[in-house]
């Protein structure tokens, strides 16, 4: 079982310590997440991975965001610091969405995003927008998988 695998355990775990049962409670939020992720830094209009690599940098988080990008260790991000660079709306939008409570969305994108991120980067350079166009959704989640050991 890879690291992101695990994570979105942890992640679905904590939904459902979390989220009061109910009949319209989603399903599968774990993995929604990861597509979630996936579709912030694989869309043109929000400048796509390199947006988000530039966004993170220009809010004060450069370091940790060059250790990602890098082949060496990554530096950690805390969910306050990755809440206030990715905004509020943004990580509260995903917790309704999910019906889990924002704190554990900003925790789980922490972990989440520098795995990401590091393997969407393994030559240590940000890859065109273009190239993860024709990588494509399903190329995304199987690069992620299958070098999450």
């Amino acid at each position: 079982m890879g690291i992101l695998d695990t994570l979105l355990g942890l992640i679905k775990s904590q939904a459902t310590k979390n989220a009061a049962p109910s009949a319209d409670a989603p399903t599968g939020s774990s993995s929604n997440l990861l597509d979630s992720v996936i579709d912030l830094i694989s869309d043109p209009q929000t400048g796509g991975l390199s947006g988000l690599v530039e966004k993170i940098a220009a809010g004060g988080l450069g370091d940790q965001v060059a250790s990602w990008v890098g082949t060496g260790e990554n530096l950690p991000i805390s969910a306050e610091q990755l809440q206030a660079v990715l905004g509020s709306p943004f990580v509260q939008g995903l917790a309704e969405k999910f019906g889990i409570n924002t704190a554990d969305v900003a925790g789980s994108l922490s972990s989440l995003l520098p795995q990401v991120i590091d393997k969407l980067t393994p030559d240590g350079q940000v890859p065109g927008d273009n190239k993860l166009l024709e990588i494509g959704l399903a190329g995304l989640k199987s690069i992620l998988g299958s070098k999450t050991a």
